[in-house]
């Protein structure tokens, strides 16, 4: 994540992205309440800048952050997180599935998870099978947003929010790509499926729990409970000369 992370300070694609990515992070977070906020990777780029929570940091597998760890073993406590932020995480990770599963273990129940990833149905995808895998960002997963929705879905997060961002073709020049401008906002209207990354929110749901309910006798009808009255009555007073 470390190359990553200094691949979106590098100028042209890579500023594109972190622009994009930037504003969908701002409006994602600044709702989100709780006490407790983690964003992992990217160490550099404030992704919680717009977060309001009392205890916010960042930790990463290298770079500039509070804790060095990895993504599928992280260590905190379970249900200890009210938001955690996973940019790009997932695909620059050998085991997507188990940082999920860190992921739903160390949020609390409603907590919510806000993610990024590389749409491999893109022009994004496109170039990645054209010139290879040896260099970021193209190095990465490019999870299709399905495959994640199976697994939000595994894991008992439900999905709240997604969103799709860089519409543009992934060129390395800044001015071919500000030529390409206007197909950020044709592609929001016309062909939001075919964006080079999406944005997902989710929330951890608490599983349900049945209640069981003990079982009760049979009510008496009213009719009934009157002649039991005078059996009783009956009963206690046998010498009664109404009987």
């Amino acid at each position: 994540m470390s190359t990553f992370s200094s691949w979106l300070d590098e100028g042209g694609l890579g500023q594109y992205l972190l622009q994009s990515e930037q504003a969908y992070f701002d409006a994602a977070v600044a709702d989100a309440f709780g006490f407790r906020a983690l964003q992992f990777g990217a160490p550099g780029h404030d992704f919680l800048r717009a977060n309001r929570m009392p205890w916010r940091t960042c930790v990463g597998d290298s770079g500039s952050v509070a804790v060095r760890c990895d993504a599928a073993q992280l260590p905190i406590d379970s249900r200890s997180l009210d938001l955690l932020l996973l940019p790009h995480t997932l695909d620059f990770t050998a085991h997507p599935h188990q940082v999920l599963r860190e992921a739903e273990r160390v949020l609390v129940p409603e907590g919510r998870l806000v993610l990024t990833g590389f749409n491999p149905f893109s022009a994004w995808g496109g170039r990645r099978l054209l010139q290879g895998r040896s260099k970021v960002p193209w190095s990465g997963n490019f999870l299709r947003l399905s495959r994640l929705k199976d697994w939000f879905e595994l894991l008992g997060f439900e999905l709240s929010d997604s969103v799709f961002m860089c519409y543009a073709p992934p060129l390395d020049r800044q001015d071919w790509l500000a030529h390409w401008q206007f197909m950020e906002r044709v592609g929001h209207r016309c062909w939001p499926l075919v964006a080079g990354v999406y944005g997902i929110s989710a929330i951890k749901r608490q599983r349900g729990m049945r209640l069981i309910k003990p079982r009760w006798q049979a009510r008496v009808p009213v009719a009934n409970l009157a002649v039991l009255g005078d059996r009783r009555h009956a009963v206690d007073n046998p010498h009664d000369e109404t009987l």
